[in-house]
């Protein structure tokens, strides 16, 4: 069986956390991911505040969510994102689970924050306000990544032999 390429199984995983880890052969985890992401979507009712959210009834999203499963989704989500990365073809950079591990943090917080906080007088509520923050979250990773990057080629340059 061969493994898929980085943007394969990037692209799987969002379509549907678990279906990148089958296809690169990790079956069990695959399952697990597959009935976790099944069990938090079911529990917190997000397809129907994902439906009612697209429609614009963002209120009506933000009554039916059950956000202590929902708090669960993103680190979920993004972790099963990064293992389909690191377990694909290619080579795996050095510290590439930053951007993964930080896009996690910020969409919680997103999410804690989605039933209060108004951007331009609009409220996003607890999907598309996590999905904004998605982007914030990737760049401050990347960031941080880059950063500490460059620390340690400063650290090892300065090392005395």
């Amino acid at each position: 069986m061969r493994k898929t390429n980085k943007l394969e199984a990037i692209l799987w995983c969002i379509a549907f956390p678990g279906f990148a880890q089958l296809l690169n052969g990790h079956f069990l985890k695959g399952i697990i991911l597959i009935f976790i992401e099944f069990l938090i979507n079911v529990m917190s009712s997000f397809n129907t505040a994902i439906m009612l959210s697209f429609l614009g009834e963002t209120n009506e999203a933000m009554k039916v969510i059950n956000y202590q499963w929902l708090m669960f989704y993103p680190c979920v989500y993004m972790f099963a994102l990064y293992d389909a990365y690191k377990h694909s073809e290619g080579n795996n950079k050095d510290l590439s689970f930053l951007p993964f591990v930080f896009a996690a943090y910020f969409i919680t917080v997103g999410l804690m924050y989605s039933t209060k906080l108004e951007i331009f007088g609009i409220l996003f509520g607890p999907i598309w306000l996590p999905m904004l923050l998605l982007i914030p979250g990737l760049l401050v990773g990347y960031f941080i990544r880059y950063v500490l990057l460059i620390y340690r080629k400063v650290k090892k340059k300065n090392k005395p032999n």
